[in-house]
């Protein structure tokens, strides 16, 4: 249906990178499409992968590199911000025991570190694993067991894995371990430590074992300012600060009526075309009228997601962290990874005597953490520094927390059951509702990965067809380069989506 101009109507819920991708992509590649997108945050777009400013010290929220095997993605970034991207050298490592491992591991340097003894039962452990694997593993600890054995898996894998998620790694789905870290495993590490370039197989490169990447000079909110300026430009819209509360389908008109409320309790209705959801599952199926049926609204309600909450702390720089990122692994302090932004960027960081760090406190919204105070995040944040030896308390000049809500969907045993259902229900009933990136689809991708579902979906709306599935985006930009070829074959621009799609996925990091 389009209106009485002939045009289209695209109602979109969330301006992160899913969301203004989407936006972007609809309004450059039709000239007959209205665009409205809602954000339920007053001031920032770019959800997740927005950048915090604090007395003009900027942050993430999780830290994002950019980076990614998909030519088209790449190709819209330099597209949205031409003049603004770093090439950053890549710096991480792992916090065990009260000494620093280079991560991606390095297995000689590991082994090393860990002794004669400790080292002799990693390898022992790794044989056996090799030798009598685990037959069809279910979770987390058993995928990872498989491929570096259970005595590497215990030391290097399970504390910080059971910090981010908080909950036993035999509860974890092994879908999430094979999402983010099929392709590599201690004999491909052991390749890539003899191969200083990094190791390719064909044309593949592991993500994991990359050594540089791209980044925004002011952060990653740089770029999705940027895209939300030039979707304005377009003629879209943008409404900050306005949380979607229903999304009615007339079926007798085939028409959306999408209502959203500002702080001040104020509602606006809107009518549209297609919905583009990139809100959590949970709070979509909540919002929906008709109602959903009892069996799918139970489906959204049992997935479960995972918050954190930064610490920002600014300090003087004593030269003692040049990382990007370390991940925390020592069982005897909270705090699960830490940041240093001025290692991502310069321009992250007003003052060159400073430095500011990012301690990153994985939790569930309403537990201790989550309601504990300002003051003694930053208190806990502060002696934590000082107990890992990366700061001295009284290096600490200024700090502040920030809370994000549903940063990573669960995936235990029974997600993906839910995720079908709901998946189903709403092909049945909602035929012009499209979910897309990590929460739309409770799907844990990174940034690349949900622009790929966006521009499917602007391709699908614009082109009137449901011919791409985006559910196929399988964490690889391999199904996005046939998507290219096959469409550049075809003479209609369009293609049938293939009955398999390649699954190798790439390991980018840890939770993040």
């Amino acid at each position: 249906m389009k209106d009485s101009r002939g045009r289209k109507s695209v109602a979109i819920i969330g301006a992160g990178p899913a969301g203004l991708t989407a936006a972007y992509c609809l309004l450059k590649d039709s000239s007959d499409v209205d665009v409205i997108v809602f954000e339920a945050d007053p001031e920032y777009v770019g959800g997740i992968s927005r950048t915090g400013n604090y007395k003009g010290f900027r942050f993430d929220i999780g830290g994002h590199r950019f980076f990614s095997k998909s030519e088209e993605v790449e190709k819209l970034w330099d597209e949205i911000l031409p003049n603004d991207m770093l090439e950053r050298p890549r710096k991480s490592r792992i916090f065990y025991r009260g000494r620093f491992f280079s991560y991606p591991l390095k297995p000689f340097e590991a082994l090393f570190k860990l002794g004669i003894l400790e080292s002799t039962r990693c390898m022992l452990s790794y044989c056996k694993a090799r030798l009598f694997p685990k037959a069809n593993p279910k979770n987390f600890e058993d995928w990872v067991s498989n491929q570096f054995g259970q005595r590497l898996f215990s030391i290097f894998f399970k504390t910080y894995t059971e910090k981010v998620w908080g909950m036993s790694c035999k509860e974890i789905s092994a879908d999430w371990a094979a999402q983010r870290i099929k392709g590599l495993s201690l004999s491909l590490a052991i390749k890539n430590a003899l191969a200083p370039k990094g190791f390719f197989r064909g044309r593949e490169v592991i993500k994991t074992l990359i050594d540089t990447f791209r980044y925004p000079r002011r952060g990653p909110g740089m770029m999705w300012e940027a895209c939300a300026r030039k979707v304005k430009e377009m003629g879209g819209t943008i409404l900050m600060g306005q949380r979607v509360s229903c999304c009615h389908w007339d079926e007798q008109r085939r028409k959306w009526f999408v209502v959203s409320r500002d702080s001040d309790g104020q509602d606006r209705r809107v009518e549209a075309e297609h919905v583009i959801s990139s809100t959590s599952l949970r709070h979509l199926a909540g919002s929906l009228a008709p109602p959903l049926s009892k069996g799918a609204m139970s489906a959204a309600n049992a997935l479960k997601y995972r918050d954190f909450l930064t610490v920002v702390v600014i300090l003087k720089d004593r030269g003692l962290f040049a990382d990007n990122w370390i991940y925390i692994h020592d069982p005897n302090v909270q705090v699960g990874r830490i940041q240093n932004f001025k290692a991502w960027s310069p321009e992250m960081v007003p003052d060159d005597s400073l430095c500011s760090l990012g301690l990153e406190y994985f939790c569930f919204e309403g537990d201790g953490l989550w309601t504990s105070s300002d003051e003694s995040l930053i208190a806990l944040a502060t002696s934590e520094l000082e107990k890992i030896g990366l700061a001295k308390a009284g290096d600490v000049i200024d700090a502040c927390v920030v809370r994000q809500p549903k940063a990573y969907p669960v995936y235990d045993d029974e997600y993906a059951a839910h995720v079908r259902t709901l998946r189903t229900e709403f092909e049945n009933r909602f035929p012009t509702l499209h979910l897309v990136g990590r929460n739309g689809m409770h799907k844990y991708n990174n940034q690349d990965h949900a622009m790929m579902t966006a521009m499917l979906t602007a391709k699908n709306i614009v082109a009137n067809t449901s011919m791409y599935d985006v559910w196929k985006v399988n964490e690889d930009a391999e199904y996005h380069e046939e998507f290219r070829s096959n469409e550049q074959s075809s003479t209609s621009g369009l293609r049938q989506v293939p009955e398999r799609v390649k699954n190798t996925v790439n390991f980018v990091d840890k939770p993040g």
